[in-house]
């Protein structure tokens, strides 16, 4: 059980030094949009399904709350929380649709979308980045190796270099945090201000 228990942790370095030697460039490109969007009073949305529900909850709570400072809130919402939504939506539009109703309720131009699919093919969390994209938000998805169709409908993707679930879902929850993190502090200088 013990080499078991190495063997995970070792596989779970590695992948974590493969992603940052091949994202550190584009994680960098997701902190400057995610600051642009709340200077400019935008919110980000973000969603998916198990697992990355509850990332896409954990980061939101991260932005809203706070992460290491004390600053604003920040304008950050889960469309994986709102259970009567989900499933009024679910219900009579098909569960494809529960993601993108909300997007279509309130996105707005300059807001960001965070799609997280460990596949990429999702048909909810694809629609839901579609719809993001149709009014003009910035898509960013968080998916695994192969990024599936997601990575189509993004503008900035973000591939976990693994095909094992737990694997890919470590890289995204250490991704929010690093961007939670970065965004802080890119947001420092006017949250120290009250802004």
């Amino acid at each position: 059980m013990k080499e078991e228990i190495l063997q995970a942790f070792k596989d779970s370095s590695e992948v974590k030094a493969r992603f940052i030697r091949n994202h550190a460039d584009m994680l960098i490109q997701v902190v400057k949009v995610l600051v642009a969007a709340f200077k400019g009073g935008h919110k980000v949305l973000l969603f998916g399904n198990g697992g990355s529900a509850a990332d896409a909850q954990h980061i939101a709570g991260e932005l809203v709350g706070r992460f290491l400072l004390e600053r604003r809130a920040l304008a950050a919402v889960a469309l994986t929380t709102d259970t009567s939504v989900l499933t009024c939506v679910a219900n009579d539009y098909g569960y494809e649709e529960v993601f993108s109703r909300q997007v279509e309720a309130l996105a707005c131009p300059g807001d960001v979308a965070i799609a997280i699919s460990t596949s990429g093919n999702a048909p909810n969390v694809l629609r839901g980045a579609e719809a993001a994209r149709s009014v003009g938000a910035t898509v960013v998805g968080l998916t695994g190796a192969g990024g599936g169709a997601l990575a189509e409908a993004c503008d900035l993707c973000l591939r976990a270099p693994s095909d094992v679930t737990a694997r890919v879902q470590e890289i995204h929850i250490t991704v929010g945090h690093i961007v939670c993190e970065l965004v802080e502090s890119g947001l420092a200088d006017r949250a120290g201000a009250g802004a």
